[in-house]
């Protein structure tokens, strides 16, 4: 008798061990408030059709002056009008880079769009005596549209070169740049004398780039994270670009013809980063500019960034699901 007390004690103490351990209420509890969070947030982002693996358009602006002398040029009446188009329509400026390093933090429903401007002319900011922005540059106009427009970022990319705004000296030159950083803009790289950089030895490549990310950093403590390539035009090994002597930039941005993709995308190329034109539709424009990009943008809304209003998530639909770029893995939203 007592040997088989002994053995069914045995095979219950067998079952007991083969049974799934079960996890504490609290920890249940817990696990279901954050399944719970996550279907809330999901069907937030589904209620504004957020698109986070959509495109991004990054618009081109070089001066901004009253008579133009090239197509490159823009009035400020149309500069304005360029930035209420894109308030009307829920766009939301971002800088270069926010952009490449997706720090993209706008509201539900919004799309991020990128201004840029490259030279650093003296139209695009100019300071008086007592640091009041001059009317009428890029800078004035964009605030000006920002207060108007409450969720309107006043932000941008200027790419800098040696002319630094019209400035000369460098205390000058220090003061217009750390006006941008103490505002809230961003600035880039575009090299020290604007030369093509096609075909050009890397010696002289690396001193182009170097010698400006070393005179941002001294002028105003900053790092350019992005360099605007010259007429858009890669060194003979994009690696010069990217890489070398003080800096090591997260994008290359080129200098057209289409939006550019969502950097949570695995279709992002970050070397390689398209901008586009700020223009009417008319000659090649009619197809390849900012009226023409914004149009079909406005039609395809799907085709488009939109966003959740969630910094922490990548929000999309579904059957997107094989665009998300491995390293956002944990931060999918799909819905």
């Amino acid at each position: 008798m007592r040997v088989r007390v002994v053995i069914a004690l045995a095979l219950l103490a067998g079952c007991g061990s083969q049974q799934p351990a079960v996890k504490p209420v609290a920890q249940q509890d817990e696990a279901a408030k954050v399944r719970q969070a996550k279907l809330a947030k999901a069907a937030a982002a589904a209620k504004v059709k957020a698109n986070e693996l959509g495109q991004i358009p990054v618009l081109m602006y070089h001066r901004i002056v009253d008579k133009p002398d090239t197509d490159d040029d823009r009035t400020p009446a149309k500069f304005r009008a360029d930035l209420e188009r894109l308030a009307r329509e829920g766009y939301v400026p971002i800088t270069a880079a926010e952009y490449v390093t997706g720090k993209i933090d706008i509201p539900a429903g919004k799309h991020p769009v990128v201004l840029t401007f490259d030279d650093s002319s003296p139209s695009q900011l100019t300071l008086d005596e007592l640091g009041t922005v001059k009317p009428n540059t890029a800078v004035a106009i964009l605030r000006e549209v920002a207060a108007q427009n409450p969720g309107f970022r006043p932000v941008a990319t200027f790419y800098v070169t040696r002319d630094m705004f019209g400035k000369t000296t460098v205390e000058e030159q220090a003061q217009m740049l750390r006006w941008l950083k103490d505002n809230g803009f961003d600035i880039g790289n575009h090299t020290h004398d604007h030369l093509n950089l096609r075909g050009r030895p890397q010696r002289e490549v690396v001193k182009q780039i170097d010698s400006i990310q070393r005179k941002v950093k001294k002028l105003a403590g900053v790092d350019p994270v992005t360099l605007a390539l010259p007429y858009g035009n890669h060194p003979s090994k994009k690696a010069w670009a990217q890489k070398a002597g003080s800096y090591e930039h997260k994008g290359l941005f080129l200098a057209g013809y289409t939006p550019g993709q969502s950097p949570f995308s695995v279709t992002f190329d970050p070397m390689n980063i398209p901008r586009i034109k700020a223009m009417e539709r008319k000659g090649d424009c009619a197809q390849f500019c900012s009226h023409a990009w914004l149009d079909w943008l406005q039609k395809n809304p799907d085709m488009r960034y939109t966003s959740d209003g969630d910094a922490t998530t990548v929000a999309y639909p579904k059957f997107k699901m094989p665009y998300l770029r491995k390293a956002f893995a944990d931060k999918g939203l799909p819905y």
